[in-house]
């Protein structure tokens, strides 16, 4: 069973945003998905319960206190959000359930140092052999100094860069409702779906 954890240390990078669509987009496949939350704010939690009823169904997973909770039967993919500060033995007890890990990062100088030490310490640790790890730039502006010191650092990573997501008003719209870009027409986010394209496949192979 495909267990796609989201993880970056530093705060604000966009996890929970990523989280919701990834587990939208098997939702919106007919796919039996679990959405959990390790963040102590709960925001996919707080997202979950914004969703409205006529929406692909998304199921909560309770992972506060205990990652080695078994997930109910019939569940077919698991995502999991995870906290500012991951590191240690958490990290550790994230890493032993996962299969996949999707690393969120801005195009900030901070985002950029704050993430260099943590993809340091996932290049070392034992697990990640096992793991496929990609990196999603989030809130992108083509044409910035920010953005071209985003690419500089990307380039010199071992990990993939799987896609990269502007920065639209559309995710801020769409995470009030409980909502992700297959709930709605896709004529209205053509362009966040076009740039989604390259993970989703990453998400299926």
């Amino acid at each position: 069973m495909p267990v796609i954890v989201v993880a970056n240390p530093k705060g604000g990078v966009g996890k929970s945003t990523l989280s919701t669509h990834v587990a939208g987009y098997f939702a919106s496949r007919g796919k039996a998905v679990m959405l959990g939350d390790i963040d102590r704010q709960q925001s996919a939690r707080t997202w979950l319960g914004l969703r409205p009823p006529a929406a692909a169904a998304i199921s909560a997973w309770d992972t506060v206190d205990d990652l080695r909770v078994r997930t109910p039967k019939g569940i077919t993919h698991v995502v999991l959000d995870t906290p500012a500060g991951l590191h240690g033995k958490r990290l550790d007890e994230v890493l032993k359930i996962a299969t996949h890990v999707l690393v969120p990062l801005q195009p900030s100088i901070f985002d950029i140092h704050a993430t260099h030490d943590f993809l340091l310490r996932l290049a070392e640790h034992k697990r990640t052999q096992k793991l496929q790890v990609g990196i999603i730039g989030m809130r992108s502006r083509d044409g910035t100094i920010s953005a071209e010191q985003l690419k500089t650092f990307l380039g010199t990573q071992a990990f993939p860069v799987v896609t990269h997501l502007r920065d639209t008003q559309n995710y801020v719209h769409l995470a009030a409702k409980g909502l992700t870009l297959w709930d709605v027409a896709p004529s209205r986010v053509e362009r966040d779906l076009e740039q989604w394209q390259p993970l989703t496949a990453w998400l299926e192979a």
